[in-house]
């Protein structure tokens, strides 16, 4: 089958293929505490991707800032909440291709911890050589966007926009080529009857495993966990808008009107704000597995994930795989939810 993602600019960032591992010692907590047989059970590593940390990101930079080489630019603009995982990766992809980048950081999560405005990603953010802009959480994202640009133009400088999350169809195309990955590496375990779970936020991840489920015409079926907005339905019309477009990129055919497939139980009060369950799902993965994820994105995906699990959402598959998009550096931006009394 010819390579679908080869006549794309692209500049290898990643380290690929992530681990596929399975979670023995988590299914046997959860069986015990349901009494029942549960499906085997997976996390595919892709906090593993190597890029400052690791996370999702990495993968759909590599198409976005191969796109900016081939256009010349010279910096990198992009987007995010204050401890945003993709402003961090992009940071580091910007300084990896020799670019410089600006992080245009929005403060809209209303988390008042001591570190959140210090540490974690923000932290990494200023290792990384990142000119960061931080901006009320009421400013005119699309104003400010502009201005930034035009600065930087009067500058005699050639930025190179990322959308939030880098969520574009071409940085959908990372996610689109991750799940053949996947798909392959469920092949080799003998694997023909599995669902894939993650958390969706900015709708990149997911758009991109729709259109790669689109071309393959096969593989685990895709479920997401809402840690994003409230508004659901428009959040599920964005990604199968995105997914339409990633798989137009590919020649694939269009997703059904619906792929999209989100449980919307596992927000809490709104993005970036811990839940209970969240805090649990962290220190059990932790403790079963020895696997960090984080507060905002795996924590909240995990929750969700344990959630369908003790419901029997699963039960009849032989297996069912958690995407662990990254983000570990976000906990400790979020010291009090974990801190040692």
């Amino acid at each position: 089958m010819p390579d679908p993602f080869g006549n794309f600019p692209r500049l290898t960032l990643a380290h690929l293929p992530t681990p596929l591992v399975e979670m023995k010692r988590l299914r046997e907590a959860l069986s015990r505490e349901t009494g029942q047989t549960l499906p085997r059970l997976f996390i595919k590593r892709d906090d593993c991707t190597g890029l400052a940390g690791g996370g999702n990101k990495t993968r759909k930079l590599e198409f976005l800032i191969g796109e900016a080489l081939a256009g010349g630019a010279d910096t990198v603009v992009t987007t995010g909440a204050v401890q945003s995982n993709h402003a961090r990766q992009t940071a580091a992809a910007a300084a990896a291709a020799g670019l410089s980048s600006v992080l245009v950081l929005f403060d809209t999560v209303p988390y008042r911890g001591h570190a959140y405005r210090r540490s974690g990603n923000l932290l990494l953010d200023a290792v990384l050589g990142a000119e960061v802009r931080i901006m009320p959480a009421d400013a005119d994202a699309g104003a400010v966007f502009a201005a930034v640009m035009d600065e930087l133009r009067a500058a005699g400088r050639n930025p190179y926009f990322v959308p939030v999350g880098g969520s574009s169809a071409v940085g959908s195309l990372g996610y689109a080529n991750a799940y053949l990955e996947l798909a392959a590496q469920l092949d080799g375990a003998g694997i023909a009857d599995a669902v894939l779970v993650h958390a969706s936020s900015s709708g990149g991840t997911q758009a991109g495993l729709i259109a790669g489920a689109c071309h393959l015409g096969r593989g685990p079926e895709i479920q997401a966990v809402n840690v994003y907005r409230t508004d659901s339905g428009a959040m599920a019309d964005g990604i199968h808008a995105l997914a339409c477009k990633t798989a137009a990129l590919i020649d694939a055919p269009a997703p059904a009107p619906g792929a999209v497939i989100l449980d919307n139980h596992h927000l809490g009060e709104r993005y970036g704000m811990p839940t209970e369950a969240m805090r649990r799902a962290v220190e059990l993965i932790a403790r079963t597995e020895g696997v960090l994820l984080d507060p905002v994105y795996t924590g909240k995906g995990m929750a969700g994930f344990i959630a369908q699990l003790l419901e029997g959402a699963h039960s009849l598959r032989e297996a069912a795989v958690f995407l662990h998009t990254g983000g570990m550096p976000g906990l400790f931006a979020y010291e009090e939810e974990f801190a040692v009394s």
